[in-house]
């Protein structure tokens, strides 16, 4: 074949090729390019006038203060057990982990430790609660023990700390502690599921705590009583609204040692009361003699001795208790084997929160906030951190 016939077959082949895409693929190609412009262009006239749309992130939540969205890295489980902590006490918005830090006196070292609040509060309830109770029992005890420090703070309360050296002490005159390190150790000498169980009851209260007319109360608390806790002004000077008598039918049922019995010689007791003795012969004690020295004149609503006569004598219930170093303030006293024997029952003051009547509650199905709201009496929770960020940023 010739070149120049070569030449005119093969234009005839790019001719041929070319109508065959025209008419066969060039419609489809320009359906495709409307069906696209369409899907940009449809969707931007339906939102002309409307606002931008607001992201629907699980992780943007709203700052109390300010009202403003906040970007938290948190994840979805995380949210979801704060709100459970906010909502368990009737609270909404959102969880401020508390960032204070609380300065602890040791007493046996004479060192000062700091720690963050959370793990001031797990060493307290660790000293404070056996760790076998129920965990509703122990949250309401971090709560009281919060709420404690908390009161304490607002106040500027430093009193019973050597030279002002701290916050408070790891003793009973404030709160009994037991110091990071020590805690620490739990896990490996036998108590890490007891450590974990603390931390528990503690993340899940976390900056709860309790309040009367938007300040933090006082949330005392004692072991165990005889029946009934104690109005306030039965063991101290004031009426604390708050703090008033209610039944407590569990600690009797459930402290095996509730009901407890010492033993004195006339002597040794009249001694310890700074009283004289009276001038009875040994042959001449009986249950009767006994019964005419000590003649209890009131007792307070919660079953404890008010005021009691020794041998002629006007005594406060707590003095005695105080003084002889008894269990409570309800107490009888009798007469056996030649020894005055006071049976006491319950264990400590009675005022506010009875730790055994606590676990009792626990065990009958009740939550921290019920328990709470029943021993102290018209109560509210609230966050520490709300109450107290303003005030100890001055610090």
């Amino acid at each position: 074949m010739s070149l120049n016939k070569r030449y005119h077959s093969l234009q005839s082949l790019r001719q041929a090729y070319r109508r065959f895409i025209r008419y066969k693929y060039f419609p489809h190609l320009m359906s495709c390019l409307a069906i696209v412009t369409l899907a940009i262009v449809i969707p931007a006239l339906l939102t002309l006038g409307r606002p931008f749309p607001v992201p629907t992130d699980s992780n943007v939540q709203e700052d109390t203060k300010t009202n403003k969205p906040i970007h938290a890295s948190k994840s979805n489980k995380e949210i979801q057990s704060e709100q459970q902590v906010l909502s368990q006490f009737g609270l909404t918005g959102a969880l401020l982990s508390p960032k204070q830090t609380i300065s602890v006196y040791l007493h046996k070292t004479k060192q000062v430790e700091v720690v963050s609040l959370e793990q001031y509060i797990m060493g307290v309830i660790a000293a404070e609660m056996p760790a076998k109770f129920k965990l509703e029992a122990l949250k309401a005890q971090a709560v009281a023990a919060r709420t404690f420090i908390a009161r304490r703070l607002a106040a500027g309360d430093v009193s019973g700390v050597p030279d002002n050296k701290a916050d408070v002490t790891d003793t009973v005159a404030h709160q009994a502690y037991i110091s990071k390190e020590e805690l620490a150790g739990w896990s490996s000498n036998g108590n890490g599921d007891k450590l974990a169980k603390l931390k528990q009851a503690v993340k899940e209260t976390e900056g709860i705590i309790m309040t009367y007319k938007g300040k933090p109360i006082t949330a005392s608390f004692f072991s165990a009583s005889g029946g009934y806790t104690e109005n306030s002004e039965d063991y101290w000077s004031q009426a604390v609204p708050y703090l008033r008598s209610v039944p407590s039918p569990w600690d009797p049922k459930l402290q095996e040692n509730n009901e407890v019995t010492v033993s004195f010689s006339l002597d040794e007791l009249f001694r310890k009361l700074d009283l004289s003795p009276p001038a009875i012969p040994a042959t001449s004690m009986s249950e009767k003699s006994i019964a005419s020295l000590f003649k209890t004149l009131s007792t307070t609503k919660g079953g404890k001795v008010k005021e009691i006569s020794v041998n002629g004598i006007r005594m406060k219930g707590r003095e005695v208790r105080e003084k002889l170093d008894l269990r409570s303030s309800q107490f009888k006293i009798g007469y056996k084997d030649n020894k005055i024997q006071i049976t006491t029952y319950g264990y400590g003051h009675g005022v506010g929160m009875s730790q055994w009547g606590a676990e009792g509650m626990a065990r009958s199905g009740y939550s921290a906030p019920q328990i709470l709201k029943y021993y102290y009496t018209g109560i509210s929770f609230d966050q520490v951190e709300k109450l107290l960020s303003n005030k100890l940023s001055k610090k």
